[in-house]
């Protein structure tokens, strides 16, 4: 008797425990997983991130004075010199340098010549920083989101714990069902 007070007790605490721990980790889970939905699909949608054009040459040979000069002509990328460019990104398989500006521009050169092939805003930089915490403070990503993250991981295992037990007693309801049921059959048939 005292086994079932114990265990209604820890039922109520798992519940009370599920739903101020779901009220908690609410709104960093509604951001992650908006941020991760838009980030599985930024190569679907060029509004995102754009697409990735193929260059000449498959061989960087353009000089970094070349490109930084072309980083310098597109007005919107506001680069005067390399510190105000946070990445260069070479793909020698598609012969094309992307140049990122901290202010989220994108300019992808010809690796061979320097001829700028693509401008866009890039999307996908700043949505990464949304999904991982750090856009709204550098410190959030370990002091809000991996919190969040462990709760709800406790929220999954104690929803496990309360799950298995109700699945047992399910599938023993039903077994005991199948068993009366061919019980019921077997006498049955022996009356006729």
């Amino acid at each position: 008797m005292s086994e079932n007070k114990g265990s209604a007790h820890s039922k109520r605490v798992n519940r009370r425990f599920h739903y101020w721990a779901a009220l908690v980790v609410s709104l960093p889970l509604i951001v992650v997983i908006g941020s991760g939905l838009l980030l599985q699909v930024k190569k679907e949608f060029t509004w995102i991130q754009p697409p990735t054009f193929k260059g000449n040459n498959k061989a960087p040979t353009v000089s970094f004075e070349r490109i930084l000069s072309a980083a310098q002509s597109v007005e919107s990328a506001e680069v005067k010199n390399w510190q105000d460019i946070s990445k260069l990104d070479v793909r020698p398989s598609k012969g094309v340098i992307k140049i990122r500006s901290k202010n989220g521009w994108e300019i992808q050169v010809d690796g061979s010549s320097g001829k700028i092939l693509h401008r866009a805003y890039r999307r996908s930089d700043l949505i990464e920083s949304i999904h991982d915490g750090t856009f709204f403070h550098d410190k959030a990503r370990l002091w809000l989101f991996l919190p969040a993250a462990f709760v709800l991981l406790l929220m999954w295992l104690s929803g496990l714990y309360m799950l298995v037990p109700s699945l047992k007693h399910k599938w023993a309801r039903r077994k005991n069902k199948a068993r009366q049921s061919s019980v019921k059959t077997k006498v049955n048939s022996n009356i006729f």
